[in-house]
């Protein structure tokens, strides 16, 4: 049980419109894979060619080195949960666990006994003889969960599984989702929109737009080092400033205003530019010794952390500006604070938006 997927040059075409276009992929053995973008990007698109449910206009897919195009999705031994679950009402937890083994003509005595496995597996055993009408909404996701997984599939794959849930579900059952995929071992495809989600179970992310992936790595790889413009402001929140990147001395600087800031990890052979600089809320911190000046406008307390709204000098739009909440007042507005940055933490865009200038 579990494959690497290898996907080749793929092209999907509904009607004159293409939605995906020449896109390679590989996906490990075992390895929980998640397809991150905005609706319409393609994502479930791919899923769903993966899983056969979708024609397949042009490129090859793998299953290890089986070509999966012409298999029926029967025959495909994958695992599939869906955003509305997609459990028999008319059926007991029991009996909706067990349909997969059913309908492949297993034993009676292993049907029960795999059965039984995955109802403790995701810890519902207790409810295997309620109806589906009777359970919340993480109860049933475990079932449609514990449904897919009995057959022993190669490949599990999700289609946007916690998005009908409340908040606090969602974060539990992301990490009921992630403790089983590791204990299962199988090869997981996950598609979401939530750009937390993504970064809290996945090993590996492909940020996907238009039908093109923008850039697959972990998720800290994404987060700190963005290869355009579109993953840096869609993974997370990030400040965009135009400014003009400069050497001296064979060093690179930025412009605020009358100031220059220093950047780190800029490749030598990048010449002065107009660009992009991204720097995310908490890589700004207050410091007396600052070079970067600027005026608090507004700010929300949201617990743990307080966000800023401050304006630069030099700079023509505003900042947001995240600071650990403390134990006394919070900074007034219209209040002069002095800033630093965290050099190594900016990214530096051309100002076209598609490469990042900075390098590891």
């Amino acid at each position: 049980m579990s494959v690497e997927i290898k996907i080749v040059k793929a092209l999907k075409k509904y009607g004159d419109n293409t939605v995906i276009s020449n896109l390679d992929l590989e996906i490990k053995k075992g390895e929980f894979f998640t397809l991150l973008g905005p609706s319409g990007c393609g994502k479930t698109t791919l899923l769903r060619m993966i899983a056969g449910f979708n024609s397949i206009e042009g490129g090859d897919f793998y299953f290890n080195d089986k070509r999966i195009n012409d298999m029926d999705p029967g025959v495909r031994n994958i695992g599939m949960v869906f955003q509305n679950y997609a459990i028999f009402p008319h059926l007991s937890v029991n009996d909706n666990v067990a349909f997969g083994l059913t309908n492949r003509k297993i034993e009676k005595k292993e049907i029960a006994s795999r059965t039984d496995e995955f109802l403790k597996l995701m810890q519902i055993d207790e409810f295997k003889d309620r109806m589906p009408e009777r359970l919340s909404g993480g109860q049933q996701q475990r079932v449609a969960l514990a449904r897919a997984l009995v057959i022993k599939p190669d490949v599990l794959l999700m289609d946007e599984p916690l998005s009908n849930l409340d908040a606090k579900l969602r974060v539990e059952m992301r990490s009921v989702i992630k403790d089983i995929q590791h204990k299962v071992g199988i090869t997981c495809v996950y598609v979401t929109h939530d750009q937390e989600e993504a970064m809290a179970i996945s090993d590996r992310i492909a940020v996907m737009n238009k039908g093109v992936i923008q850039q697959i790595g972990t998720p800290k790889d994404l987060y700190q080092r963005p290869s355009n413009l579109f993953v840096a402001t869609f993974i997370g929140y990030t400040n965009t400033i135009n400014t003009k990147l400069k050497n001296k001395n064979n060093k690179f600087y930025i412009e605020f205003g009358d100031i220059d800031v220093e950047v780190a990890n800029i490749a030598n052979d990048v010449k002065e530019q107009d660009v992009i600089a991204s720097i995310r809320p908490e890589e700004f911190y207050l410091d007396e010794d600052g070079l970067v000046k600027g005026k608090i406008i507004s700010s929300v307390f949201l617990g743990l952390n307080t966000h800023y709204e401050v304006k630069l000098d030099g700079v023509e739009n505003t900042i947001e500006l995240v600071q650990e909440s403390s134990i006394d007042n919070i900074i007034p507005n219209d209040s002069i604070v002095k800033l630093s940055i965290k050099k190594e933490k900016i990214n530096i865009f051309s100002i076209d938006g598609l490469s990042n200038l900075v390098r590891d």
